[in-house]
């Protein structure tokens, strides 16, 4: 079951592409690999924590997807955070969970076929519970239930070259 996510003005994006264009494969596995610059605005009052989602629903192929493939799992973020600089490795306070990859960093897009979207999902909580060391997405996921005052999406697309 998927959270209630409430109306919010809250706002993503990044001055590294824009909503619905392909991301630069700076940001990829066919580039540098890290992460790209994000800014947010708007966030709701009563916010105490912070989390970013970055997620593939496309995999491992546009014509029959199968499952959400997650590319970073950030929370945790303070709520007075704003942006995340270029190839961000460490966030004060913030903890990083395992993406799918297995592994606790971002990851950029990789498709094995076609073009792929990928959602940048930031979202406001009310509260900071003790998370798992080192969650998963759906883990994540299941502990905000109920506890998300406001949500920003990005999505930007990528196909190997």
């Amino acid at each position: 079951m998927k959270p209630a996510i409430p109306d919010s003005w809250m706002t993503l994006e990044s001055p590294a592409f824009k909503k619905g264009e392909p991301i630069p494969s700076k940001y990829t596995c066919e580039g540098a690999n890290v992460s790209p610059p994000l800014k947010w605005t708007q966030v709701p009052g009563g916010t105490k924590t912070l989390a970013l989602i970055v997620e593939d629903p496309d995999a491992p192929d546009p014509e029959a997807p199968k499952m959400v493939w997650s590319h970073w799992v950030l929370y945790n973020i303070p709520p007075d955070v704003t942006e995340l600089p270029e190839g961000v490795k460490r966030l004060r306070g913030a903890g990083e969970g395992y993406n799918d990859y297995k592994r606790q960093r971002y990851e950029g897009p990789c498709p094995p076929k076609g073009k792929h979207r990928y959602f940048f999902k930031l979202y406001a909580l009310d509260n900071s519970p003790g998370y798992p060391e080192l969650p998963l997405r759906t883990d994540l996921l299941r502990l905000m239930e109920g506890h998300i005052l406001g949500m920003a999406e990005l999505m930007g697309t990528y196909e190997k070259k």
